[in-house]
């Protein structure tokens, strides 16, 4: 959604920080956060925007069979997410086959069952923690590949260090198929205060409190920061790092749950613009 900008320096405030975009731009066309006059026009556009994810994970390559979980709260029942259908790729996504569920794995709405491994972990992030409205996970290449190290990213680039301090390395259940409730318990726990989580021998998991465009552009973004620090491992040659207070400060500027949901905007713009299938 993009809206002309009437304001001055403080619309760019967002989740109580200053972004890195300049401010003095009045009258010119910038993405807004969208407000709605009722639920059913809100969970509309969380439903789209769901969708949107899912594409935008099938164009980057993320499917891996069925295994892969996208999920979003609901905006009238919290107790509900909705989720991408199993075994249909992220391509096919749409509107009309999201299901939705409950934090016990009943599938209340919708024609196609629920990921059992995917519920078992979603499930559990979005009861323990009420405030994340979305999560996402899939088995990525890069970052499958780098969880297997069981540590975390380095503050290699100005990318990497959007996550510095904002992400858990999760070691328990090392290379377990998730589908035990005791499994997904543990990632819950691992995701008080944090973005993102490596899990090791199986893969990455972002979670927003903001947005399901945050939670899916910040794993986009987590995969490729994987690639990159495999990248530079191989070389053999260690990496200067950004030191601790530049890259705390690179986190709070261009990490944000509200930077992450600018970035998607470019990627939904051109969904609408290719796929106008995922709306039916």
């Amino acid at each position: 959604m993009a809206a002309v900008m009437d304001a001055g320096p403080q619309a760019l405030v967002k989740d109580g920080k200053v972004s890195i975009y300049q401010p003095e731009q009045k009258g010119l066309i910038f993405p807004e956060l969208p407000v709605f006059s009722n639920p059913a026009a809100h969970r509309q556009h969380l439903k789209e925007r769901l969708v949107g994810a899912c594409r935008a994970f099938a164009q980057q390559g993320f499917d891996y069979g069925f295994a892969g979980h996208l999920t979003v709260r609901d905006p009238e029942n919290p107790g509900l997410y909705w989720t991408n259908p199993m075994a249909i790729h992220f391509s096919q996504v749409k509107v009309s086959n999201l299901i939705c569920a409950d934090h016990q794995g009943n599938v209340v709405e919708g024609r196609h069952a629920i990921n059992r491994a995917g519920f078992v972990l979603h499930a559990a992030v979005h009861e323990m923690h009420q405030d994340i409205v979305a999560m996402c996970h899939a088995h990525t290449v890069y970052g499958t590949a780098f969880a297997s190290l069981g540590k975390k990213l380095e503050p290699i680039t100005q990318d990497a260090a959007a996550f510095f301090e904002d992400h858990v390395v999760i070691g328990d259940e090392a290379g377990q198929v998730a589908v035990e409730v005791k499994a997904g318990h543990k990632v819950a726990h691992a995701f008080k205060g944090v973005k993102a989580a490596i899990h090791q021998n199986h893969g990455l998991l972002t979670a927003s409190r903001h947005s399901i465009e945050s939670a899916a552009f910040w794993f986009i973004a987590l995969e490729r920061c994987c690639q990159q620090q495999l990248m530079v491992d191989a070389t053999g040659i260690a990496p200067k790092l950004v030191t601790p207070e530049r890259a705390r400060y690179s986190r709070e500027h261009v990490g944000s749950e509200y930077i992450g949901w600018l970035h998607f905007q470019t990627i939904w713009d051109e969904l609408v613009a290719t796929q106008p299938d995922m709306f039916d």
